[in-house]
């Protein structure tokens, strides 16, 4: 008696991806058009794994064993073909990859692949640079493209104007053909897509001559880009439907906006707050006086220093830094204080300075 157990080097305890895992490994190693392959250990490997890969053979083989004793799958021996088709007069050169062996298989099975379409446009990347003021405003570009467009003379269809399409002839119309394959689990149909028509079931009755039945051809497009108000340095754009053209008809590619955020001369940035310095007097310090700072939109507001307060510190402002993108309100603007102190005193001056230190000591 056969021992199929042992024929694929796995124990009866093994699980299904087991089985199926040392059945590939074993089917490659022996595959009877690599160097050292076996026909018949191929064809062993192939008996062993149609038993022990179905759930009710391998139940009835682990009861009743193989040979004459293997009765109860109908009278069916190693050699039958357990509906994947006789093994008897099989010639591995048919096979092919074990890739597309499978693939097919698993077609055969019910499982189709995607029927294919006309090829859709290709995506497009750009890079613009817009200022702070027009990050903080929002902005509306238009950039000139040259790219993939539809056909002017065929409006993208492919054929001459005013001739109309005919039905492909390779499909019938089907936009899919069958094709019979022969692999060790038998003879399956595999359904794939028409290389004629690709896969849409007509092809132009005369192709356009200027776009050779394409759709399209070079051209130039001009795309308008809104610059959302708040965006960031580094924010991508998508514009929908405004790539490379398609094929015949397919839809287009996207638009991807690489937007950079140029340095501005006085303002930096720190998410959506602003950061910015401001020079302000020691007496507006100690006399607690509000200062003047301009802000992004051209204003100019006044903040009143907080008590104790040290030029190490932020003066915060709220509410004047950017918009908040898909969100109400804005950031806020950090003033970073330098503190600017006479150059000369008098000495009048000078003991006019020395008598308050005296009193706040």
């Amino acid at each position: 008696m056969k021992d199929y157990y042992k024929v694929l080097g796995v124990t009866k305890e093994a699980s299904e991806e087991e089985i199926k895992k040392a059945y590939r490994r074993l089917a490659h190693q022996h595959h009877p058009d690599k160097t050292g392959g076996s026909e018949a250990k191929f064809k062993e490997i192939n008996e062993a794994y149609q038993v022990l890969s179905d759930k009710n053979k391998r139940a009835q083989y682990d009861h009743f064993g193989t040979g004459e004793q293997f009765s109860g799958f109908g009278n069916a021996g190693p050699s039958a073909s357990w509906g994947f088709g006789n093994f008897e007069g099989f010639n591995p050169a048919d096979m092919g990859d074990l890739d597309d062996v499978f693939s097919v298989f698993f077609e055969g099975m019910g499982f189709k692949s995607k029927r294919k379409t006309y090829q859709r446009g290709s995506d497009i990347e750009i890079a613009v640079e817009v200022t702070l003021e027009e990050a903080f405003h929002g902005a509306r570009k238009e950039f000139r493209l040259k790219t993939l467009i539809a056909c002017e003379k065929c409006k993208g269809q492919g054929s001459e104007p005013n001739i109309a399409m005919k039905t492909c002839t390779a499909c019938n119309g089907q936009g899919e053909v069958k094709e019979q394959r022969k692999t060790f689990f038998g003879q399956f149909a595999q359904v794939r897509a028409c290389d004629t028509c690709s896969g849409s079931g007509q092809v132009p009755e005369k192709a356009c001559a200027s776009c050779s039945g394409s759709g399209r051809a070079t051209g130039e497009r001009v795309t308008p880009i809104n610059i959302l108000a708040g965006i960031q340095s580094d924010q991508i754009i998508k514009v929908a439907s405004a790539g490379e053209a398609g094929e015949r008809g397919a839809s287009a590619g996207d638009l991807y906006v690489h937007v950079h955020v140029k340095p501005h001369h006085v303002f930096g940035r720190q998410g959506d707050d602003l950061l910015t310095k401001k020079e302000i007097s020691v007496f507006d310090v100690l006399l607690s006086r509000p200062v003047r700072i301009g802000t992004i939109d051209g204003k100019t507001v006044e903040v009143v220093l907080p008590p104790q307060f040290t030029p190490r510190e932020y003066l915060r402002v709220p509410h004047e830094g950017m918009p908040r993108v898909g969100r109400t309100g804005r950031g806020d603007m950090l003033v970073e204080a330098t503190l600017k102190t006479p150059k000369r005193l008098s000495e009048k001056e000078k003991a006019a300075i020395e008598e308050i230190e005296k009193r706040h000591s």
